[in-house]
């Protein structure tokens, strides 16, 4: 099957989509969708199209939504030291390659005697 003859329908995304979030893994969820069709070469997408959705498109909308979030908690941060909030994520990344990101905050309030 030619790449550029394989695709993932609305309903096939969606359905990976909501078994992404469900923790099911894209094997199985390639399997229901043979088990559906009755075999795979009635499909007209491969296991491999699934896991590469899940990496370009549905593992990014959950990076993008996390970053929504970080960004509310930072604004609360903000409010509290007010004058210098600082994320750093350039220093390292640990063993499992998760990034190490440390915050510095600055509250400098002049005191008029």
């Amino acid at each position: 099957m030619l790449k550029q003859h394989r695709e993932l329908s609305m309903f096939v995304r969606r359905t990976i989509e909501n078994n992404e979030e469900a923790k099911i893994r894209p094997s199985k969820t390639y399997q229901s969708f043979v088990a559906i069709a009755g075999s795979h070469r009635k499909l007209n997408f491969i296991e491999k199209d699934i896991k590469n959705y899940i990496t370009m498109e549905v593992r990014n909308v959950f990076e993008q939504e996390d970053a929504k979030e970080f960004g509310k908690q930072e604004a609360g941060l903000h409010e509290y030291f007010r004058d210098v909030v600082s994320f750093d994520t350039t220093y390292n990344t640990n063993r499992h390659n998760l990034i190490f990101g440390s915050f510095v905050g600055v509250n400098h309030h002049d005191q008029l005697t």
